[in-house]
């Protein structure tokens, strides 16, 4: 098996309001990056929300009480605390310098994902950029367009990078996910010695994301999306909701 990645060169920096998908349409043509049958699409959320026009200016943001005394206890900016806020369920632990929270749509991260990096600033006096409202319906939404154009089979996964637990640095991690198994199911499957495997599922859409992160990188690169070749899978298409583990398997939330 051989499995290429190749970053789509020429993507312009992206604005509210504008037409993502043919954007992106277009860098491939002008790249001669055809979508084959089987490719797979990866997209940075950040031109996901960037076109959603996901910003909120800190200058306009009123801090709570809550937000106020928080932010005393990590050291950060009370009006993005507020932010954060917002877009959580719950906090699920900080100290000084972290905030972890559970986001609205049950991802576990810090910061709610609200990002000051590689933010436009044209956007507003102090802008941040929020997580995209529905990234697996951002996902299917580019699926269709771009099958549509190239009257190919494709997929496509909406990636971000998070930290991790139990270990340093952060990795690319599927935020929304079309047209693929998010997770793979192998159990019941054999192991080189017959053996049935009794627990294995693999993170397939996050295990894209990962890989395609390497080209996207996390500066002033400017290389928002990779076509993935030569990847096979099975099973159903699922959204990547489908990788958050629920509440009453999570052994330590």
């Amino acid at each position: 098996m051989v499995v290429t990645l190749s970053a789509i060169a020429g993507v312009p920096l992206v604005r509210p309001r504008d037409d993502l998908a043919g954007l992106l349409i277009s860098a491939c043509e002008r790249s001669t990056l055809i979508p084959a049958d089987g490719d797979i699409l990866v997209v940075a959320q950040k031109v996901v929300s960037k076109a959603q026009g996901r910003y909120v200016d800190l200058a306009g943001v009123v801090p709570s009480a809550r937000a106020q005394q928080l932010a005393a206890e990590v050291n950060k900016d009370p009006r993005l605390v507020e932010v954060i806020l917002r877009e959580s369920r719950r906090v699920v632990r900080h100290r000084p310098g972290v905030l972890i929270v559970e986001h609205r749509l049950g991802f576990v991260l810090a910061n709610a994902g609200v990002d000051r990096s590689n933010v436009d600033p044209q956007a507003g006096i102090e802008p941040v950029l929020l997580l995209p409202n529905d990234p697996d319906g951002s996902a299917a939404t580019l699926l269709a367009r771009f099958a549509a154009h190239f009257k190919k089979t494709l997929a496509v996964v909406i990636t971000d990078s998070f930290g991790r637990a139990w270990r340093r640095g952060t990795v690319g991690v599927a935020l929304g996910a079309a047209g693929l198994p998010a997770v793979m199911d192998l159990r019941g499957r054999p192991d080189l010695f017959g053996h049935a495997l009794r627990v294995t599922q693999t993170g397939f859409a996050d295990e894209i994301a990962a890989a395609a992160s390497l080209l996207m990188g996390q500066a002033d690169e400017g290389m928002p999306a990779v076509l993935v070749r030569g990847l096979a899978w099975t099973g159903a298409a699922s959204s990547a909701a489908a990788l958050i583990r629920p509440p009453d398997e999570d052994l330590f939330r």
